[in-house]
């Protein structure tokens, strides 16, 4: 995982997508059409949390390292430093793998 030069805003979570499963569990091997978007990633930044009404930021639950399982449809994908990299708020990432 190499450093990232991207800061996110508020409660926003910069993921670095797991690569796509090339094969099946049976072993056929699918085309770059046929292969599924991952929803899994590791954490490479985060923002400083959102400014609640109090004036006080809240706390992400979190951190760069970990690993998350987000939703499909959720985030925006783009390219920074030559890496594809996915863009999304911590209410749309669905769990913490532990």
């Amino acid at each position: 995982m190499a450093k990232i030069s991207i800061r996110p805003l508020d409660d926003r979570v910069v993921v670095e997508p797991m690569a796509a499963e090339e094969t099946t569990a049976g072993g056929i091997v699918l085309p770059d059409a046929a292969q599924e978007k991952p929803q899994r990633g590791t954490v490479v930044a985060v923002g400083p949390g959102k400014l609640l009404e109090s004036g006080e930021r809240g706390e992400l639950s979190v951190g760069v390292g970990d690993e998350v399982i987000y939703g499909k449809y959720g985030g925006t994908e783009i390219e920074v430093d030559g890496q594809d990299v996915k863009i999304l708020r911590e209410s749309d990432i669905l769990a913490k793998v532990v």
